[in-house]
């Protein structure tokens, strides 16, 4: 039996780390079968998978280089000739990488994206995709701490992330939340099993001068079990088993997704001092509105800060004319959400509920705010009351 050589192709490390039973881990295990000249287990295992998963084209390509490997020696994933050399097959090999990637890479699984500083009580869960790894993780919320529990293969935009204008074919960057969920009998076969709306644009992507709509998390058509790693229009895709499980770890309007060109992995005692820091900052803040010290309570904020429409000479002015009729203020915070922004690790947002009492106004209210190191100090960049 001749040895079948595309190895170097697809940068295999010599073992694939500990995953549960899957269409990644079988066909990595067939393709790391094939490296080694164990053909007939390659076979079997591939053959499993058509058997399970018989719209998975990337499979058939698979099986079909094994069968024509009894012939002749094959040079690279997709040499048999059972789909034409030029971008399809191209767009094959590149999820070939992607998937045998994550079962091959360094496993990020002993760490944590650096944006999840702290996990609201009620936010059971939260998403990252990691653009680079053509991968989405889903974390559960332990105490305020991620961890995870789950990992699936994604599509995002043909032109890759940073979305910037509606048609640009890109993945937006930056965290949001899941709104909501359109069933099958609301679309077309195009989103598969259903979708998952996300709240792109947020108010700094608004802010930012970025536009488009209609980014979600959907599912594949049914005549394909998965799609290329860029492939989509900027929504991210899964298949349509994938997105099913995934429903398990989303709340609409509570579950929040960061979306990351490549994810910032770091140690979970990494995420304390940050955490710390931010969590300082924000009872420092809640200190200085409960002072009545309007001067005090501004050093918080910045000067190209926005509140909606209102600048910060307006916000000013009205918090100003606002203390001056109270002779006390307690401000009380709970369901306090902090992550840092991707991409950008002096930039947080932050999320909580806040109760507002005073002599003349009691009020609870849900708020948004972004908060951004300016000069070695985090300020207050935009506000907003949900």
């Amino acid at each position: 039996m001749r040895r079948f050589h595309f190895l170097v192709c697809l940068l295999f490390a010599p073992a694939l780390h500990a995953a549960e039973p899957g269409p990644d881990r079988e066909l990595a295990e067939s393709l790391l079968a094939i490296s080694q000249s164990r053909m007939p287990e390659a076979l079997d295992t591939v053959d499993r998978l058509t058997r399970a998963h018989p719209n998975f084209r990337l499979a058939y390509l698979v099986k079909g280089d094994l069968l024509r490997a009894r012939a002749k020696p094959l040079r690279t994933l997709g040499d048999a000739g059972s789909v034409a050399d030029g971008p399809e097959l191209e767009s094959l090999r590149q999820e070939a990488r992607q998937r045998v990637r994550a079962l091959t890479d360094e496993d990020p699984a002993d760490k944590v994206p650096a944006y999840l500083l702290n996990l609201s009580d009620d936010a059971r869960n939260v998403l990252v995709v990691d653009a680079s790894r053509s991968r989405l993780y889903a974390y559960e919320n332990r105490g305020g701490l991620p961890v995870r529990v789950a990992d699936f293969y994604v599509t995002i935009g043909k032109a890759g992330v940073g979305k910037q204008r509606e048609g640009d074919n890109r993945t937006p960057i930056g965290i949001y939340t899941i709104s909501g969920f359109k069933p099958p009998s609301e679309l077309t076969d195009f989103y598969g099993s259903g979708a998952y709306t996300l709240s792109y644009p947020n108010e700094w992507d608004v802010r930012q001068g970025r536009d488009g709509h209609g980014i979600w998390i959907h599912g594949s058509p049914s005549n394909t079990y998965s799609r290329a790693p860029l492939a989509s229009e900027g929504c991210v895709v899964l298949a349509n088993e994938d997105l099913k499980r995934l429903g398990d770890y989303i709340q609409p309007g509570k579950t929040q997704v960061v979306i990351a060109a490549q994810v910032d992995w770091v140690p979970y005692d990494a995420l304390d001092a940050r955490r710390n820091e931010l969590a300082a900052v924000l009872d420092e803040w809640r200190e200085d509105w409960e002072s009545r010290d309007t001067p005090r309570l501004l050093a918080n904020y910045s000067a190209s800060f926005r509140a909606g429409r209102q600048n910060l000479q307006g916000f000013a002015a009205n918090k100003q004319k606002v203390n001056a009729a109270k002779t006390w203020i307690k401000v009380g915070l709970s369901r306090v959400n902090i992550m840092l922004y991707p991409e950008r690790p002096d930039f947080a947002l932050v999320s909580f509920v806040q109760d507002y009492q005073s002599n003349n106004l009691s009020d609870r209210t849900l708020k948004r705010q972004f908060w951004a190191r300016e000069n070695g100090r985090w300020k207050i960049v935009q506000e907003t009351s949900l």
